[in-house]
């Protein structure tokens, strides 16, 4: 007889109940009263887990992109406009907007290749919270179905396909905050229509206002189990919005700037998302199949400015980024499952296909208006990816993974060439005990990032069309102590080359090879039944591998993070959370003779249930209002007067204390 715990997680999925409904695999329904479900026997890393919706509705996010912080040591900022993509940290790397953490929603790969801002770039703004029903996270390159990005870590929201009840909620805050969300799941023709429209304004603390202006919409049909049936969705989204970019610590010093003042008061930008996607799964006592498809359009106009009157002393230095592309794919998989006694064997191998047609440029602007054209591209990037992975249990103590993933790439820039690369990727994992209710994991793996094509083609300097990483990792995992849930990892990853923060150019450039080593300690405390706490840290060091006369600092590189999370639900109408996040400092310089200051933010929750139905939650951000920042940078710039460029930390401010009031109810 197998224990349910000790089965890899595909097995699981076979053996689920066929009540389960499609968006509820069985490894969420023995969820009782929210607990994080238990991850021993499931696992192949101490560093892979999966946040529960209830789990996620007790978070305070000021902001969509903050739910993926829900991942251990992952820390979501921004330093411009609320429309605009969030910056990312994780296992000491600035991700900047995304890459290196693969983000998926509903399997459509949230990043973007050869975007005109930045590479990888990840806009969650179009995600509405109610509806995500997990967060599974896993980080390092140690999985054979992850590809591009994916090296410090991978994250995938699930949509539900199914409310119990319907939602609608109205919320109002200070700094011209409103949203409304009206959301529902009626059956319809033996399944389920799911329906969600949200709308929403922010303006922030800034002097000038973000005037961030969201539209957002989801229709989703399914039919079906966890295990067999399909969906089918469709999601649309616009914003637009001011940016009050960073600013810099000079000009705040001498009183000529205020923290929430801008330099430019016609940077911003608008966004637009449309979507159109299918998931089909099927699950017998043998085998399962999943295929996955998908049809995305985005179109982006940012208006930035970094510098402000370094390179044009009379128009100022304003850049317009459009980018309008067209990304569909294709992914589909098929696993055996086998099991006798205490063996049991799970052997899957999939195919994934990706094609982006891309128009982005770069245009010299003053308030939003062209002034020069400084290029513009017609890219096609096409992927096509292969991999086989097994996970065998050997007996009651013994787990391994192992997997090969090949990646082939072709890169095509209108009017500058054409060019393509392979890799393979291997992985390897092994899993010990449990021994008293604890396991021990040993993972080794390699992985990737693409590169921007316009740079991999680059007649003078091409960068390298797939930048490999190589990491390994020791963890152990711990259930030994009722109630608390326990991770330790020890990790190290290197990369071929990366991408790193140009200030002075407001873009990314291929750069130096770079070595990380790391620790993160993650535990989930519920001492009582109605109570749970959250605390985590990580520590993280991040070098150059060449020497050079500049220093061997990687700027921006994270270093130290922690968070510690008090969560209540009585069994009365109170409920309530309280958050602190720490940031710490890290190196600006390659040198690090320049370093920023840490930041830590108080966030919290205070609900009550008016009647069975209704409900009232009042919200409140950095509550301690402090004056940190969100995020630094040190590079050159010029402000207008000024005769010479100056070398000076750049920052963006964290917001100022501030509530939100949300009224819902269930229908």
């Amino acid at each position: 007889m197998i224990r349910r715990a000790a089965l890899p997680v595909a097995l699981l999925a076979a053996f689920a109940p066929r009540a389960a409904l499609a968006d509820d695999p069985f490894l969420q329904r023995v969820l009782i009263d929210g607990s994080r479900a238990t991850q021993l026997g499931i696992a192949d890393s101490a560093a892979a887990g999966s946040v529960t919706q209830r789990q996620l509705q007790d978070r305070t996010s000021y902001r969509p992109g903050e739910l993926l912080e829900a991942t251990p040591g992952l820390i979501v900022s921004q330093h411009s406009g609320e429309g605009k993509a969030n910056q990312f940290y994780l296992r000491g790397f600035n991700l900047d907007h995304g890459t290196d953490l693969r983000t998926t929603v509903d399997d459509m790969p949230v990043n973007q290749r050869s975007h005109a801002h930045g590479q990888g770039w990840t806009d969650l703004n179009f995600l509405i919270p109610e509806l995500s029903a997990r967060l599974d996270y896993k980080k390092g390159p140690y999985s054979a179905s992850e590809g591009d990005f994916a090296s410090a870590g991978a994250t995938a929201i699930t949509y539900a396909n199914r409310l119990t009840r319907g939602i609608a909620s109205a919320t109002a805050g200070q700094n011209g905050y409103g949203r409304a969300l009206l959301a529902d799941a009626p059956e319809l023709g033996g399944g389920s229509m799911l329906y969600a429209v949200e709308a929403l304004h922010n303006d922030g603390p800034f002097t000038k206002g973000d005037n961030y202006r969201k539209l957002n919409a989801v229709l989703r049909y399914s039919q079906g189990y966890a295990n067999n049936g399909f969906s089918v969705a469709a999601m649309a989204y616009r914003g637009s919005w001011n940016a009050t970019d960073q600013i810099p610590q000079r000009a705040v010093d001498d009183g000529s700037l205020g923290r929430f003042d801008a330099i430019d008061s016609s940077d911003g930008g608008e966004a637009r998302r449309m979507s159109l996607s299918g998931i089909w799964r099927r699950t017998t006592d043998e085998s399962s199949s999943k295929i996955s498809a998908y049809v995305i359009a985005n179109r982006l106009q940012l208006f930035s400015n970094f510098t402000y009157f370094l390179d044009d002393s009379v128009n100022g230095d304003q850049f317009a980024q459009p980018d309008r592309r067209v990304t569909s794919g294709l992914n589909a998989s098929h696993s055996w499952h086998w099991h006798e006694g205490e063996r049991a064997s799970v052997t899957t191998v999939g195919v994934q296909v990706q094609n982006d047609n891309i128009f982005n440029g770069l245009y010299r602007t003053k308030a939003r208006q062209a002034l020069a054209v400084t290029r513009e591209d017609h890219i096609v990037e096409t992927s096509g990816s292969a991999y086989v992975e097994n996970q065998t249990r050997w007996n009651a103590v013994l787990r391994t993974s192992a997997g090969l993933r090949a990646d082939r790439y072709r890169f095509d820039v209108a009017r500058v060439g054409k060019a393509d690369d392979t890799l393979l990727s291997p992985s390897a994992s092994v899993v010990l005990g449990p021994w008293a209710d604890t396991e021990f994991y040993l993972n080794a793996g390699n992985g990737f990032h693409s590169n921007d094509a316009r740079g991999v083609l680059d007649k003078e300097n091409p960068a390298t069309p797939l930048a490999r990483s190589r990491g390994q990792e020791l963890g152990a995992r711990s259930e030994f102590l009722r109630g608390l849930q326990s991770s330790l990892s020890l990790y190290k990853l290197d990369f071929d080359s990366e991408l790193v923060f140009v200030g002075d150019a407001g873009t990314t450039e291929a750069s130096r090879p770079s070595r990380r080593y790391g620790i993160e300690f993650s535990n989930y405390w519920k001492p009582l039944k109605w109570m749970s706490i959250d605390a985590d840290l990580a520590f993280a060091r991040a070098r150059y591998r060449d020497a050079d006369p500049a220093g061997r600092r990687i700027p921006g590189a994270i270093e130290g993070t922690g968070q510690l999370a008090l969560t209540v639900s009585p069994a009365g109408p109170w409920s309530g959370s309280l958050r602190l996040r720490y940031f710490g400092p890290r190196p600006l310089a390659e040198d690090n003779s320049v370093r920023s200051q840490g930041s830590m933010t108080l966030n919290g929750r205070l609900g009550y249930k008016l009647t069975k139905r209704m409900h009232i939650e009042l919200e409140g951000f950095n509550l301690a209002n402090r004056r940190d920042s969100a995020i630094d940078y040190y590079y050159a710039s010029r402000l207008k007067g000024e005769a010479a460029p100056v070398e000076d930390i750049h920052f963006h401010p964290i917001e100022s204390r501030s509530f939100r009031l949300t009224l819902s109810t269930a229908f």
